[in-house]
């Protein structure tokens, strides 16, 4: 539900996690270019992997050195980008990887800082972001490093409105019995960020009300698979004929474990419409391919409502992300992910037995990520 935790947000990789594990701070927004009205989605993320391994270098899971000698990869990596167009041009990812060591962190409020020479200064806040990221094409060669080419640089307030917290299933007693590879909490489901991006010498100013940001948190001993997530901070009502500010739809999918052994995949879910609030604790959901898109049908069910969601994002506005996981390997799998989908959202309130239609939602801007479960045959 709608609830801050900021101690769920901190930096904190407990017992075997610390040297078998990895956290992820999430942040999606939108940016327009001043000169010529163009709006691109920008990304950001810290990563921190392994910290317990970790020293005054970073080390690298898919370099050969490391690789040879059974090394699992320890680091600090500021991840940061922009997505495709709309013609499936210009999307980029930028790595600058930093040791452990350079990390410097407060737990409650979450404060994160890494400097270290040329790579410049990144600090992470609850409300602010800034930073610069450079990567020469010489250095994007080491398939190492797993980066594009190329710079970018923020400075960034954020105010998170809306949260979604996981409950029971990111708490401690879920976390002491590795019941889940990966965890999710959303501080910032619906956020609202201030300032300024510059892409490779081009600028572009954020607004709140045009920014349609996100931000969350993912932290594990391994990524879901599937990796599936869909949110929206961008809703127009059919029943009042315009947008929503107070709105917002996010899910994650996860993968329980009973032991050693994995149950199906479910999904986390929360739609915050006009102020109120629904959970669901039943989801089914499809996914369908077709030669240009993504298609999601979900069906979700909760105690007062019901809501049936179409969502859809075209493969050329995707970007496939680039990771490796805390034992060092690097899927097969593309892991794509983009901030343009579209779709519609039907929700029912339940009444005395039966369903009542409350609104019908469309989506725009909506980020989606995902990676298939196994190899297609």
């Amino acid at each position: 539900m709608n609830l801050s935790d900021l101690a769920r947000n901190a930096c904190m990789l407990r017992g075997s996690l610390a040297k078998k594990g990895y956290m992820r701070w999430w942040h999606s927004f939108s940016g327009l270019r001043p000169d010529t009205g163009e709006t691109r989605n920008f990304f950001i993320e810290f990563f921190v992997m392994n910290p317990g391994l970790g020293g005054d270098k970073p080390i690298f899971g898919q370099h050969p050195y490391y690789k040879k000698r059974g090394m699992k990869p320890s680091y600090v990596m500021i991840k940061a980008g922009v997505f495709p167009d709309a013609e499936g041009n210009d999307g980029r990812q930028l790595h600058a990887f930093y040791p452990i060591s350079a990390l410097q962190t407060t737990l409650n409020p979450l404060v994160m800082q890494v400097s270290e020479g040329r790579t410049g200064h990144c600090l992470y806040s609850e409300d602010k972001l800034t930073g610069f990221v450079e990567v020469t094409r010489e250095e994007a060669r080491h398939r190492c490093l797993m980066t594009d080419s190329g710079s970018m640089e923020w400075d960034l307030e954020v105010r998170k409105a809306v949260s979604c917290h996981t409950g029971i299933w990111g708490g401690k007693f879920f976390q002491a019995l590795n019941a889940l590879d990966s965890y999710w909490h959303g501080e910032g489901i619906r956020s609202f960020f201030r300032g300024s991006v510059t892409l490779d010498g081009i600028s572009y100013d954020v607004v709140p009300e045009l920014s349609y940001g996100y931000a969350d948190k993912h932290w594990g001993r391994s990524f879901n698979r599937p990796w599936f997530q869909f949110a929206c901070g961008r809703l127009s009502s059919q029943h009042t004929g315009g947008p929503l500010r107070h709105s917002v739809l996010a899910m994650s999918g996860f993968c329980p474990r009973f032991l050693w052994f994995p149950l199906r995949g479910r999904l986390m879910m929360q739609l915050t419409y006009r102020g109120e609030d629904f959970s669901f604790s039943r989801c089914k959901w499809e996914t369908k391919e077709t030669g240009k898109r993504f298609v999601w049908h979900i069906l979700a069910k909760g105690k007062s409502a019901v809501i049936k969601i179409s969502g859809s994002c075209t493969k050329a506005e995707m970007l496939r992300l680039q990771y490796e996981s805390p034992e060092g390997k690097k899927s097969k799998l593309p892991l794509l992910a983009g901030s343009a989908g579209i779709g519609t959202v039907q929700l029912y309130r339940k009444v005395s037995g039966s369903r009542e239609l409350l609104d019908t939602l469309r989506l725009d801007n909506a980020l989606c990520f995902y990676q298939k479960e196994k190899p297609s045959h």
